[in-house]
């Protein structure tokens, strides 16, 4: 199997100015090409230690990936650092990463100055994978097997979240190129609503029965739930393809509506094709979740086609005034109640005139309990053509974690019954 390890070089990660996000991205990217990540590491914008660190790594591994310290700044030294490494006599322009980065520049209204040239400038042991949206190009290095017994590549990407992101594809590509990748297959499973632990234990027969050469890994997110991740391999693309389609066909048996997608997705996605491609629309009533679940509908692009828009209507009197909840049930009831949560969603879809309606009234900590419900409570309701349907649940987390959680519970209540109606109607 490939292996890498990915370094990150800067000193503004080893202080936390800034989270180390170009790992997780890069890992889940060579993860899905069946390439192994021996080690991640994080080292500080000191030369001696960059060297010793990919020397250490290329050892290790047949893949090498930095990113980081490339900018026109004095203290991007990584690329002064490589040339060492790899023993370049000089450098020379690549004049396609030059006209991107007069391009980017102009577009800001910036001048181009010698230091950014040169960031045009590689080594002349390395080789450069464009990077469109950014200065610092993607640079290669194919060190023979005679340097650290094994042939290995040595891969330089930008250290800006953005541009690494947009970059991965290429680099994955050109592994693929110019390494011999076994083959794998892979299947994602989204799962919704279990704890990993209480997952496990659910599916642990279908798990024992599986066959020694298929792999399976538990990949939990708050927001997304649980991805199930079978993969094979060094077999053949087409029959383990059909083999993993049994085994997913086997889980869905046992999971039934928890499973809301079987690719890689989010809860928002999945909501929105559902909706898109069956002409649905949708609008919200937000109390405790403040705008997160329209917050998390919208990233989705073209959410516009089936999203009309949503009430955050955290205070009570914005509840009655221009959602129509009755003061009555109010009183009777409390603000966090199933029928305050039903009463929003009616409220919001009459406002909207959409098909469905999500509503959310809870209490997300901490402080400012109702004494009936304990903080981490919220009520959702699902307003649709025909019915109106309310859930509770509780969670016991941070403020931020709770509203994460309670919108993410309302986006799978919501797809759940969306899929109950549409499945009545065939």
């Amino acid at each position: 199997m490939t292996t890498a390890s990915i370094c990150t070089i800067g000193d503004e990660i080893l202080i936390g100015q800034i989270v180390d996000t170009n790992s997780a991205a890069i890992a889940s990217a060579f993860g899905a090409e069946g390439i192994r990540i021996n080690r991640i590491v994080s080292i500080g914008d000191d030369r001696d230690e960059i060297l010793s660190t990919l020397r250490r790594e290329l050892e290790r591994s047949d893949i090498v990936v930095t990113t980081g310290g490339l900018g026109p700044t004095k203290d991007d030294i990584t690329k002064g650092a490589l040339a060492e490494l790899t023993g370049a006599k000089g450098y020379y322009s690549d004049s396609r990463q030059l006209d991107i980065i007069y391009r980017i520049l102009h577009s800001r209204g910036l001048d181009v100055m010698d230091i950014n040239k040169a960031q045009a400038s590689i080594p002349d042991t390395g080789e450069t994978i464009l990077n469109k949206l950014g200065t610092a190009p993607i640079m290669v290095f194919r060190i023979k097997d005679g340097t650290y017994g094994h042939p290995a590549t040595l891969y330089a990407m930008p250290g800006v979240p953005f541009e690494t992101l947009a970059a991965i594809p290429d680099v994955v590509a050109d592994i693929r190129e110019h390494t011999g990748l076994e083959a794998i297959c892979h299947r994602n499973i989204m799962v919704y609503g279990y704890a990993e632990s209480a997952l496990s234990e659910k599916i642990s027969s279908w798990e024992d029965a599986l066959p020694e050469d298929v792999h399976l890994a538990y990949l939990p997110n708050p927001l997304t739930g649980v991805k199930l991740r079978l993969s094979i391999y060094g077999g053949n693309s087409e029959d383990d393809s059909k083999r993993l389609d049994g085994h997913v066909a086997e889980l869905r048996k046992i999971l039934g509506d928890a499973i809301y997608s079987e690719e890689e997705d989010t809860l928002e996605h999945a909501l929105g094709t559902i909706l898109r491609e069956n002409s649905l629309t949708l609008s919200a009533a937000e109390s405790c979740t403040g705008g997160e679940i329209s917050h998390l509908i919208t990233t989705v692009p073209g959410s516009s086609a089936y999203y009309l828009g949503s009430v955050t209507s955290y205070a009570v009197s914005v509840k009655e005034a221009v959602l129509g909840v009755d003061p009555d049930v109010i009183d009777r009831y409390g603000v966090v109640s199933s029928q305050v949560a039903a009463a929003m969603a009616q409220g919001a879809r009459k406002v909207t005139g959409s098909d469905y309606s999500v509503s959310t009234t809870g209490l997300a900590g901490p402080g400012g309990g109702d004494g009936v419900n304990p903080e981490g409570t919220v009520w959702v309701g699902v307003a649709t053509p025909t019915a109106t349907y309310t859930k509770k649940y509780e969670y016991h987390s941070d403020r931020k974690r709770n509203i994460q959680r309670f919108a993410s519970s309302a986006l799978f209540f919501l797809l759940s019954r969306i899929r109950e109606d549409l499945s009545q109607k065939k």
